[in-house]
């Protein structure tokens, strides 16, 4: 017979595996030297604040993340000059255990992205100017590259045309830099942007080869001369996406043809406050999932513009707050939209965000989240 001692220690272990099946990881990847690698924290699913800080590898520059749907498979691209991209299988308790790692197939991969069903991961690499599709095998671990594509053509305009008055938000219009690539809600269609070239590339996908065919056009013109395309998430219902220019700080609309899988240029806003005047580089953008509330990050002017989405698609700017940190790159919404997370790099800290149901306005949560030069932050979902 167990003595109540016994029970009561095998009670508290039970709890415990039970509070790790139950718990929530984040996942940020920094940029060295400040930071040093990949860390994990734990996600308060009350509070929203992050807990149990671990460095759970030392990959160099483990800059870009995704995670799998099931959230069993974490993704990190390391952003060097010869780039590679490592996969994990993620236990229930947060620990991680190699797959393996491919080349990126290119030079400073700075996007990483899954296809709906999981079956290929999409990189973009910023350095070379190159796509690259790498199949995803059963087990969560990646082949080489199915196909890869090199972008090609004249350099961008040097100066943002569109840019507020006084920007010197100029940067490497210097040739082909592959910055995002992502497949449209169904899997049927893929889009990248290259800021050096000032474009959107186009292409249809063969899920079962992992082959990229571009598309009739191949590619579309940014909606301004210099403006850097750089991000874009896709309306909830696929119909369109919302892009945001770098060096322009401009938001741009694009609808989407179901059909013919290619985009038509619709309206262009400011991702800055009326007035503004001075340099500012837009960077991340995320959308809420009802497809109702849209934020920016604007760095050195280090904001977040918020946009509610009217009925008809048309932008609303709503307010413009101030991050608390410096440079911030990207944007990360929590699985219920609750809360909002502000990687900024500049100040080595991670700040977040209450978001109001309904109106979705930001409300600053008191606390900041050391880290060193944080560049992306994934929430797994549970599994």
């Amino acid at each position: 017979m167990l003595s109540a001692r016994h029970l009561l220690v095998a009670s508290l272990s039970l709890l415990a595996t039970a509070a790790h099946a139950q718990a929530q990881f984040a996942w940020v990847g920094t940029y060295n030297p400040n930071g040093e690698g990949l860390y994990r924290f734990t996600v308060d699913p009350t509070t929203g604040d992050l807990h149990d800080k671990t460095l759970v590898s030392s990959l160099p520059n483990a800059a870009q993340l995704t995670v799998s749907r099931d959230g069993k498979t974490l993704y990190a691209a390391s952003e060097a000059e010869k780039g590679v991209v490592q996969a994990w299988r993620i236990a229930a308790d947060g620990s991680l255990t190699e797959l393996n790692q491919v080349s990126s197939g290119g030079a400073g991969p700075v996007y990483l992205s899954l296809t709906p069903n999981g079956r290929h991961l999409l990189v973009a690499n910023y350095i070379s100017g190159t796509i690259a599709v790498l199949p995803v095998k059963d087990d969560g671990s990646l082949s080489e590259a199915s196909d890869t594509h090199q972008d090609q053509g004249p350099a961008g305009a040097g100066k943002p045309e569109a840019a507020a008055k006084g920007s010197f938000a100029i940067s490497d219009h210097n040739g082909p830099h592959a910055h995002m690539i992502a497949a449209d809600p169904e899997g049927k269609y893929v889009f990248s942007t290259d800021l050096g070239l000032d474009r959107i590339y186009q292409y249809q996908l063969d899920d079962a080869t992992g082959k990229l065919t571009p598309n009739t056009p191949p590619f579309i013109a940014a909606s301004s001369k210099g403006a850097g395309p750089r991000h874009f998430v896709f309306t909830p219902k696929g119909d369109g996406l919302w892009l945001i220019n770098e060096e322009a700080s401009t938001l741009t609309h694009y609808s989407l043809d179901k059909t013919t899988g290619t985009l038509t240029e619709g309206k262009t806003v400011s991702s800055l406050p009326k007035g503004y005047q001075g340099t500012n580089f837009a960077a991340g953008l995320v959308l809420s999932q009802d497809g109702k509330q849209l934020y920016v990050a604007n760095r050195l002017h280090n904001s977040i513009a918020h946009f509610t989405v009217s009925a008809d698609g048309e932008l609303i700017h709503q307010d413009d707050i101030w991050t608390r940190g410096d440079y911030p790159r990207t944007l990360t919404l929590d699985s219920k939209g609750q809360w909002l997370y502000v990687m900024n790099q500049r100040s080595d800290n991670i700040t977040r965000f209450k978001v109001a149901p309904h109106s979705g306005k930001l409300t600053f949560e008191p606390g900041y989240i050391a880290i060193g030069s944080p560049s992306q932050m994934v929430i797994s979902p549970k599994q």
